[in-house]
């Protein structure tokens, strides 16, 4: 009989950082809250010159805003890369109609303002939006016809099913699943655009999601063909596939 290996932290490299996190977090903070007090100090000091020459003395709220002064602008690379592969390659399909399962909320609105889109997901969302039609519903069971669908995109979903993160059954099954219900959908000569976790021996990062070995998931949807392949590894968007840890974009016809 088989037996489960858990594996929690074993590099002692990962072990140090931790123990030191909290203090760089001690330091960081008190760095960005010096910094505040020093800009408020002088921003006093320039408004009160200000108004005795105009007259008017203006009302200082405090509403500290104390992380945002980076040399760069922060972006979280994988939804920046692989949601705008996507919609870039939904937009020059000119689909009549798409169909998106629990991609990014930011993704789905700006792409429901260029094509007709039905969004379906577990949880209903927070804000609407006239452009979006809002379906509840699981990507388990998904509530369309056999080979009904034309264009679907399915981003960084596939690898969450059945590890309960979002309220879901637990069911080690839950990705080869959701395959088989987005290949169930699917007309003859339809689009698939699909994100998933890859790497070489895949794994399940409990409850967070699972990574796949490419050519085993691929295997699961041997209905469909590879259109296009890109991969996101830290902040490097590339069309070369790499034996580490990353997110794999794909483009499939049915």
């Amino acid at each position: 009989m088989k037996s489960i290996r858990v594996t929690l932290v074993s590099n002692a490299k990962k072990l140090i950082s931790l123990a030191l996190t909290p203090i760089n977090q001690i330091l960081r903070k008190r760095k960005a809250w010096h910094r505040f007090h020093s800009s408020l100090r002088l921003y006093k000091q320039l408004t009160e010159e200000k108004s005795s020459s105009s007259k008017s003395l203006e009302s200082i709220v405090l509403y500290p805003c104390i992380w945002d002064a980076t040399l760069d602008t922060p972006i979280e690379p994988t939804y920046f890369y692989q949601d705008s592969w996507a919609f870039d390659l939904i937009v020059k399909a000119k689909p009549r109609s798409h169909i998106d399962i629990g991609s990014h909320h930011k993704y789905v609105a700006l792409l429901s303002k260029v094509v007709p889109l039905t969004m379906v997901d577990l949880r209903p969302l927070s804000l609407e939006m006239e452009s979006i039609k809002f379906v509840q519903g699981s990507i388990l069971d998904l509530p369309f016809p056999d080979g009904s669908i034309e264009s679907l995109s399915s981003l960084c979903v596939i690898e969450h099913i059945g590890l309960g993160r979002y309220g879901d059954p637990l069911d080690p099954l839950g990705s080869l699943k959701a395959c088989n219900e987005l290949a169930r959908v699917i007309k003859p000569g339809g689009n698939l655009y699909i994100s998933v976790p890859v790497e070489d021996n895949p794994k399940t990062y409990f409850n967070a999601h699972r990574s796949f070995n490419e050519g085993l998931f691929l295997g699961q949807l041997s209905d469909f063909t590879v259109r296009d392949r890109a991969y996101v590894y830290g902040v490097n968007f590339t069309n070369q596939k790499r034996s580490c840890f990353g997110i794999g974009c794909y483009h499939l016809t049915k």
